[in-house]
Parts: structure tokens; sequence; C-alpha cells
């Protein structure tokens, strides 16, 4: 599933092709994804115009002049394609909605698993649906600091790598960054969370903000569905530390140990066990 990083991507791109823009016609191909797509969603988004785009987490937010949130989430294999006026266009067997803009853009959500979502939610009250009402700090944001991670942990016996997948701990983290997060900071995924305090907890935090930027940097990770908008992959994959890097040599240089792999709540999780205490 796409994280913070890749989300983020997908909305940058689709910043210039949408904003101030408006929807000249709306066609959804399929409804029936992850969450319903409203029966209503042609009749209120075509003629709105975008006022601004956001993100909170995985999700991306769509402002309308109307006073409505096109809500979007990739899910497992959701992409966007943004097709710029003039370039040809043939229906793929995935693409369920269909955006159109005033300037001949075509904007298309392909997802051949449907676990993706686009609905649409008041923009004075979106703070307060669910998801957002429980999310936790944006960890890109100004709020997320060492003692802001510290207090979300507080008293948590969950171990630490389950607890940063946990959204209202944090928002946006996956698996990959969570591996990459901790092995950055030293920690071991299996502390329980709880325990992970002071120092720690402002080296974790530092982690997890460090590794996000450069994932956003390199363009996120593609390691199967993930494209950027115009189609290109992300090279992050390159430049992991641990994420499936199984019994490879750990990279830290002062460590000659190799990265194990164990399982977390049905995950895998890569770590090296000199390095992270």
């Amino acid at each position: 599933m796409p994280e913070l990083p890749e989300v983020e991507i997908v909305k940058r791109g689709l910043e210039p092709a949408l904003s101030g823009k408006a929807f000249k016609h709306v066609e959804v191909r399929r409804s029936d994804l992850r969450v319903k797509v409203p029966d209503d969603f042609k009749s209120v988004i075509e003629g709105q115009s975008v006022r601004k785009l956001s993100r909170r987490g995985k999700y991306i937010l769509i402002f309308l002049e109307g006073g409505q949130v096109v809500v979007l989430h990739l899910g497992m294999s959701g992409r966007i394609h943004i097709y710029k006026p003039g370039v040809p266009y043939e229906v793929q067997k995935h693409d369920h909605v269909i955006l159109d803009t005033d300037d001949g853009s075509r904007i298309v959500f392909n997802d051949p698993r449907r676990f993706g979502m686009i609905y649409m939610t008041p923009a004075n009250d979106w703070e307060n649906q669910k998801p957002f009402s429980k999310m936790g700090p944006e960890p890109l944001g100004n709020k997320f600091s060492g003692p802001c991670l510290e207090e979300k942990l507080y008293g948590r016996k969950s171990n630490i790598k389950s607890a940063l997948l946990d959204q209202k701990i944090v928002a946006g983290i996956g698996n990959i960054y969570a591996c990459e997060a901790l092995f950055e900071s030293g920690i071991h995924p299996e502390r329980a969370a709880g325990s992970v305090t002071g120092k720690e907890a402002e080296q974790l935090a530092a982690a997890i903000r460090s590794v996000l930027q450069k994932a956003i940097v390199a363009g996120g990770s593609s390691l199967k569905d993930y494209r950027q908008t115009d189609g290109s992959l992300g090279y992050f994959q390159h430049s992991f530390s641990v994420y499936d890097k199984e019994s490879e040599k750990c990279p830290d240089c002062t460590c000659d140990d190799t990265v194990r792999r164990i399982v977390q709540a049905g995950r895998s999780t890569f770590f090296c066990p000199v390095k992270q205490r």
C-alpha cells in the first residue's frame, strides 16, 4: 500500500493539473470500490472548481469551491494518471473514475484490486469525520517531535513497530518506512512502544522525518503497483537500508551482522540485531 511519501508525490502531481480548474465532465465507470462511490458523485462534482489540494496521512483531499471535499485513498493498487490536454487516451480495464477538467486535462483513477476509495465529505467538518477525527499528528508537520511521539506511545505495551503502523499514533507511516526509521534511530522493532522515551523518542521522531523526506525527494518507493502521476517509477527502493534486505550485510559500517526478518502482526519486519537495541 502506498505510504505517506507516495501519496504526497501523487498529491503534488495533481496540484498543477487541478488547482483552479473546474471539472467539466465526470464519469464513474465502476462504483463498487472499498467504499462505494456516492450515487450523486457525478452530479455534485461536475462544474465545481478546485480550490486547493491537501494530504492527511495516506489520504488526498481535493477541496471544491462548492463546499465539498473529494477524499481519495489509493488502497493497495490504486493509481492516478494525468493525461495533459491533447494527449491520446484509451480506457483501460480498471479505470474506474475519469475526471475531465475545463482545460482539457484528464485525471484517471485506476485500481485493479478495488481497495481504493473516492468519496465526498463536507469541507467545514472533514476533520471531525472518520478516519481523520482520530488520526495522529503529521510526521512532517511542525507539531511532530520527540515529546509528541513519547506522549502518544506512553503506556503502550505493544511493540514499537506495530505502534508506528497505528494511524492514531502518527499518520501516514506504513511497513516500509517504519522499518527504515527504526533502523536509522537504532531502536529494536520488538521493544515495547512505551519504553521509547526521552532521547530515544527524539531520535525516532527525527528518523521518521528524515526517512520520509528522503523518500519524497526520490519520488517514493515503487515495489509493485505504485507509479507517479506521469507513470514513472519512484526510486527510494534503491536506497533501503534494511527493508526487504534479509540476510544481506547491515549497511552500518560498524556492524558485521546481517539483516534479519521477523513477522509482527502479519507483516514482515527487517532489522539489524546489533545496531538496533
